[in-house]
C-alpha cells in the first residue's frame, strides 16, 4: 500500500489555523540553496529542478532500479527555510531574501543513492542545476506551527499570533527565520485560497 503522507504525518504537515508546539524529528531532504525574490525566474528554475529529482528518486523501478527498502510513496511537498539580509525596518524587500528550498525524502534514501542517480538526472536538468543539488539531514526540534490560510504576503498576522502563543506557553522564538512548507500550487490557487504551514523554532524563555 502506498505511503501517503497527508495521513500518516499529519502533526507535522496538516496542522489546524491555530498555533500548536511540535518537536520535529530528524528528517533527510533534497536541497537548493539560493537568494533573492521567489517572484523570480531563479527560483521557479530551483522548484523546477527539486522536483525532478525527487520524482526520478519516486519512479525508480519504473527505470529498472528498486533501492534496498523502497516503498510505494506520495512525494512529499515543498518546503522552505527563509531568512534575509535586510538590517533596516524599512518595507520588506524580497531581493533580499536567502532560502534553502527542499523536498523531504523516505528513509531510504541515502548520500550513495543519490550519488547514483545523478546519470539519470543528467537527462533533465543541467549540470549547474545538479551541481547545487544536496541531499542533507535536518533536525528543527522543539517549533511553534500552524496552517496560515492566504497570501503569502499575509503572513506576518500568523507570526504574530504564533509569537503571542509561545510566549504564553513559556516559549521565545529564536529568530526570525523560519520554515514554509507548501500545500497549494500558487500557479492554480488564489492567493486567499493557498494553504501554507508556517513553522519556526522555539526555546525555553530563561
Amino acid at each position: 500500500m502506498k505511503y501517503e503522507w497527508r495521513k500518516e504525518e499529519k502533526e507535522l504537515y496538516l496542522p489546524k489555523k491555530q498555533p500548536v508546539f511540535l518537536d520535529v524529528p530528524k528528517m533527510c531532504y533534497l536541497t537548493i540553496d539560493g537568494e533573492g525574490d521567489p517572484n523570480e525566474k531563479d527560483f521557479q528554475e530551483h522548484v523546477a529542478a527539486l522536483y525532478a529529482a525527487a520524482y526520478t528518486i519516486r519512479m525508480l523501478p519504473k527505470k529498472g532500479l528498486t533501492p534496498e527498502g523502497y516503498f510505494e510513496y506520495t512525494v512529499y511537498p515543498l518546503e522552505g527555510e527563509w531568512t534575509t539580509k535586510q538590517r533596516d525596518a524599512g518595507p520588506l524587500d524580497k531581493s533580499l531574501f536567502a532560502y534553502k528550498i527542499m523536498i523531504r525524502q523516505p528513509e531510504f534514501v541515502n548520500q550513495k543513492l543519490f550519488e547514483e542517480i545523478s546519470p539519470l538526472l543528467e537527462k533533465k536538468l543541467s549540470n549547474e542545476q545538479i551541481q547545487k543539488l544536496r541531499l542533507e539531514e535536518s533536525t528543527e526540534g522543539p517549533s511553534i506551527q500552524m496552517l496560515h490560510l492566504g497570501s503569502y504576503d499575509t503572513e506576518p498576522a500568523s507570526f504574530a499570533q504564533m509569537e503571542q502563543f509561545a510566549s504564553d506557553k513559556g516559549f521565545e522564538r529564536v529568530s526570525k527565520d523560519h520554515k514554509e512548507i507548501y500545500l497549494s500550487d500558487p500557479r492554480r490557487t488564489a492567493p486567499e485560497n493557498l494553504k501554507t504551514v508556517l513553522r519556526f523554532a522555539v526555546k525555553q524563555k530563561l
